[in-house]
């Protein structure tokens, strides 16, 4: 089983390019718990949801990983649950960097939020680039400094549509033709 993950700033197409890599390539997958949470909760998350909604993230995943999939797309994992728990609260549990790096990653492709619109939709509270930005760049940096191996995508959306189609598939071949991967 192969494991991609989607990560950086809200709506730079995260769900969107899932939704076509899993058609292109099959496999499963996994969507966004926080989302799941606030439309059932009605209401803002606090610093007390963070473990709940981190929980629910990797449950999800755990299930996704159960059935053992070709392929398993991620349209995130706990990496944001991270950044966004340090954004709005200034503070996050300690256990979820831990898991998070207890696991395994294959790929991770990062979003530039330069090149697309911001789109509101009720969750998202980032209308500023310049915010986007420096999620995208706190991205970067933990990926960088835990050895996560990742590609940026950027551009309008047929751009990063194609680059994730063409950057997934030379992976895919990659892996095929390397014995033990």
């Amino acid at each position: 089983m192969k494991v991609l993950v989607l990560t950086g700033p809200e709506s730079s197409g995260k769900s969107w390019l899932g939704a076509a890599l899993r058609d292109s390539f099959g496999g499963l997958l996994v969507g966004e718990y926080v989302r799941h949470f606030i439309d059932r909760e009605q209401r803002d998350t606090c610093y007390a949801d963070i473990p709940a909604i981190a929980r629910g993230q990797l449950e999800w995943e755990d299930h996704a990983r159960a059935e053992a999939p070709p392929l398993l797309v991620l349209d995130t994992h706990l990496l944001s649950n991270i950044l966004w728990s340090r954004k709005l609260f200034g503070d996050c549990p300690e256990w979820l960097e831990e898991a998070l790096l207890s696991r395994r990653y294959d790929l991770h492709l990062l979003l530039s939020p330069e090149g697309v619109p911001w789109v509101g939709d009720g969750q998202r509270c980032q209308p500023a680039l310049a915010d986007r930005l420096a999620f995208f760049r706190e991205s970067q940096a933990w990926l960088e400094a835990n050895g996560q191996r990742y590609e940026i995508l950027g551009g309008d959306w047929g751009q990063r549509r194609a680059r994730a189609l063409a950057s997934v598939s030379a992976w895919l071949d990659e892996h095929q033709a390397s014995p033990g991967h």
